[in-house]
């Protein structure tokens, strides 16, 4: 089994350091692309979704997605595209559907930003502003009913913005299960990745 943790916007592979290194004292070895760095040329969120999806499906294994928010959303594209590759996915701060009204607030927000703070994610402004314009008419909610593997969806109790996509994803996705993580807002991972890690581990043992 191959075990995937997929970061977030804003994010790269090292936010997952500290939930790693818990998750490897317990024997649980887990891969984490550098989404803008793997992927440099997709720069639309279905180029990312297609270059994620081909390096899933390079596995001769089944694949554990972990994603929060953005990795959420490519964790649910794969699996209703793949259901057969997937054994199971855990969602983190993943939004039900896209509140474009804040991706507008965003888009205006990184205009604003400094290039270097995009080229710590391994990306460039351009690029980046062109990803998250790129998402603004994604349907999340289409075929959740059909996702069959086991699903662990979780969020900060403090991230308020997601609480109710959290209980609308665990109302969609039958059998799923829900967990708030204490002391965590939306970057769980970075937040409190001791108590993520426990969450994880009982799921992907």
């Amino acid at each position: 089994m191959k075990n995937i943790l997929i970061h977030g916007l804003g994010q790269n592979s090292e936010s997952w350091q500290a939930v790693r290194q818990y998750l490897n004292g317990t024997g649980i070895d887990a891969d984490c692309p550098d989404l803008f760095k793997s992927y440099p040329q997709a720069i639309t969120y279905d180029a990312l979704a297609k270059a994620f999806a081909e390096d899933c499906q390079g596995y001769n294994e089944k694949v554990s997605l972990c994603g929060l928010s953005l990795g959420g959303i490519l964790a649910l594209d794969y699996v209703k595209a793949y259901p057969e590759k997937v054994n199971s996915v855990i969602l983190i701060g993943t939004p039900y559907e896209i509140p474009k009204r804040l991706f507008k607030l965003q888009g205006f927000i990184f205009k604003l930003m400094p290039e270097s703070t995009f080229r710590k994610m391994g990306s460039n402004k351009h690029d980046f502003i062109s990803l998250v314009n790129s998402m603004g008419s994604l349907d999340i909610r289409k075929d959740l009913n059909k996702i069959s593997c086991p699903v662990l969806i979780l969020c900060g109790e403090k991230d308020s913005a997601n609480r109710k996509s959290a209980l609308k994803l665990h109302e969609q996705i039958k059998d799923s299960q829900f967990k708030l993580i204490q002391n965590a807002g939306h970057e769980v991972n970075t937040d409190n990745p001791e108590e993520l890690a426990k969450a994880i581990i009982p799921f992907w043992k």
